[in-house]
């Protein structure tokens, strides 16, 4: 039996969102945007940049499987590019003397967790795992739990929710089920 977050990106990542509401037990925070507008054009070039410091973060972790502990790699490590840029898209206050205002921009952020949930489902998906050789089997498994850990830390960085708040493991920390 499929469920809609296993079929809907945006439904994933508000099935997220009520199981980190419930697990902090307080309504989530809602960043604002910046007041100057954001053009479709800037938006999918921020978002493109996202994109593709997930793919170097991953692949960089493929080719040298270095962030590695005793149960297996962490998102926080394997994804340092892309948690710095989310950052960078969410802040709201810069230094007296920085050269340029704070532009939070988390409509980036929204657009960025709603491809990661639709890869998580991707992943997920036993008709796209059927004829993969064991070794890339394993490696898509990986990027599955990686991906998912991902969309849970960007979800907190977006809510402004501290991991200490949340505990050992984000909610969603967890891979969907395989739908089937």
């Amino acid at each position: 039996m499929t469920t809609p977050s296993m079929q809907d990106p945006d439904a994933l990542v508000q099935e997220r969102r009520v199981r980190l509401e419930q697990t902090i037990g307080r309504p989530l925070r809602i960043p604002k945007a910046a007041d100057s507008p954001l053009t479709r054009e800037r938006r999918d070039y921020l978002l493109g940049e996202a994109r593709e410091l997930y793919w170097n973060d991953l692949e960089w972790e493929n080719v040298t499987g270095e962030e590695e502990l005793d149960g297996g790699p962490l998102a926080t490590l394997t994804f340092p590019g892309v948690l710095a840029y989310v950052r960078g898209l969410l802040l709201t206050e810069v230094q007296a003397d920085a050269l340029a205002a704070a532009e939070p921009r988390p409509q980036v952020v929204e657009d960025l967790m709603r491809f990661l949930a639709g890869r998580v489902i991707d992943l997920g998906d036993p008709a796209s795992n059927d004829d993969t050789a064991p070794d890339e089997a394993e490696r898509r498994e990986l990027e599955l739990d990686l991906t998912s850990a991902l969309l849970d830390q960007v979800l907190m960085l977006y809510h402004g929710i501290p991991p200490e708040e949340v505990g050992p493991e984000p909610p969603g920390e967890a891979a969907p089920p395989r739908t089937g």
